[in-house]
């Protein structure tokens, strides 16, 4: 990854000195129609809709995306030939990462935070980091941490399903080095980047199934398995089945359930400054009903996410009704929130790049917001690249050269702009 994603990250550290950027916000240097954004996708050896980079890119341009964000988990070897693909294309890249961790004293109230099957566990996203290239050493300590942890459960996961298969007179060969064969095959990813993921493990045992099991006798086979009926509409409606596998096998409480060892907030969010991005909350609101306890007061939500030093936020709306991200969003900014979008595209349902709710299209005001949370990290990505103090500093307080969070959004957004709108016409 090392040369390739070093120069990429030079030639968006080189798009002009800072000051030079400033000041071409003072006439709002920008372009003349924001473009469309997606902050957040996952790519390839990340369980993903998308077979590789290329395809991930080619679906953005062709669908007008001009900011591209992608938040995988645990290994950014991919984002060398992503930045590539996007400088291409035209396409701005935000560079992101997605952490799973748990708050304990949560996790004894049972508080659900962001995760609807269990108290304490939170996710929590780093935008426009840029120090996964040469990471510091508190960093690949951290991450060495979260690998080792993921990989044994899910080694210890894999057995269990195969055994429950097995009880079911499904016998398989699965083991971890044949989900990781798997993804190889899929992706051409190489093999020391494979992180296994739940969903990496349960499309496995779909594809077991499917090969043991004539069209048929699916169905039937897979409710004995899951010990209640499939939402699959059909015998090939393997998307459905692999979220069955998972949610009725996998989960909290279900047989094939692996207690995880999680990093605490803390060291989630150590990891992200360490990794120089913005430490983020991403917001489930009504992707789960009714919405979790820590969610459901957003006034309240928004105190704590700032309490854990935290001023940015995200939302997937293909989860929530266009009414709650409207609320939410509109709130949260208010508030002095950075507020970002994106499609996750973390199940092998190809939707479209561009956010959309549940019910509709996103409002036109919400859109500009979330182009806006873009240009604020397109800001950081840029100024930190350049040895400049970023929207948070190192320890996740907010720039202090402005008086009021608005401002600093505000601030940020204009030299995100001029950043962006600099790129494009160097790709021209």
């Amino acid at each position: 990854m090392g040369q390739q994603v070093s120069n990429a990250l030079v030639a968006l550290r080189e798009l002009g000195a800072p000051d030079e950027i400033r000041a071409l916000t003072v006439d709002r240097y920008g372009p003349a129609t924001p473009p469309r954004v997606n902050a957040h996708i996952h790519l390839p050896p990340n369980f993903s809709a998308f077979e590789n980079v290329q395809q991930a890119v080619s679906l953005a341009k062709t669908q007008n995306i001009g900011v591209l964000g992608v938040s995988n988990y645990y290994d950014f070897e991919v984002y060398g030939d992503f930045v590539e693909r996007a400088r291409a294309s035209g396409i701005f890249p935000l560079f992101g990462l997605e952490i799973i961790c748990m708050q304990n004293d949560l996790r004894s109230r049972g508080v659900k935070v962001n995760d609807p099957g269990n108290p304490g566990k939170t996710y929590i996203c780093g935008k426009g980091i840029t120090c996964f290239d040469e990471m510091t050493a508190e960093a690949a300590r951290l991450i060495d941490v979260i690998r080792q942890n993921d990989s044994r459960r899910m080694v210890s996961m894999i057995d269990s399903m195969r055994e429950i298969f097995a009880a079911h007179g499904l016998e398989t060969d699965i083991d971890a080095k044949a989900v990781i064969e798997m993804i190889v095959r899929r992706h051409g990813s190489p093999r020391e980047t494979v992180y296994l993921q739940e969903r990496h493990i349960s499309q496995a045992f779909q594809e077991s199934l499917f090969e043991k099991v004539a069209p048929e006798g699916r169905i039937e086979c897979l409710n004995a398995i899951l010990g209640t009926e499939t939402k699959a509409k059909d015998t090939g409606d393997y998307v459905a089945m692999q979220n069955d596998i998972r949610s009725c096998l996998m989960k909290a409480g279900k047989p094939a359930f692996v207690e995880e060892a999680f990093v605490s907030f803390s060291e989630a969010h150590r990891l992200i400054l360490e990794l120089g991005g913005i430490p983020c909350y991403p917001t489930l609101a009504d992707g789960v009903t009714p919405i979790c306890d820590y969610e459901d007061n957003i006034d309240e939500l928004i105190g704590k996410i700032k309490a854990n030093k935290v001023y940015a936020a995200e939302l997937i709306p293909i989860r929530n009704q266009v009414a709650v991200t409207r609320e939410y969003v509109t709130r949260m900014r208010n508030a002095g929130l950075a507020v970002t979008a994106g499609t996750e595209h973390n199940t092998l349902d190809l939707i479209q790049m561009e956010p959309f709710c549940k019910d509709g299209d996103v409002p036109k005001a919400i859109r500009e917001i979330f182009w806006e949370g873009a240009c604020v990290v397109a800001a950081h990505q840029f100024l930190t690249l350049n040895g400049e103090a970023g929207f948070v500093d190192g320890d996740g307080c907010p720039n202090a050269d402005y008086a009021s969070d608005d401002q600093r959004i505000k601030a940020f957004a204009k030299i995100g702009a001029a950043v962006m709108h600099k790129y494009y016409g160097s790709n021209e």
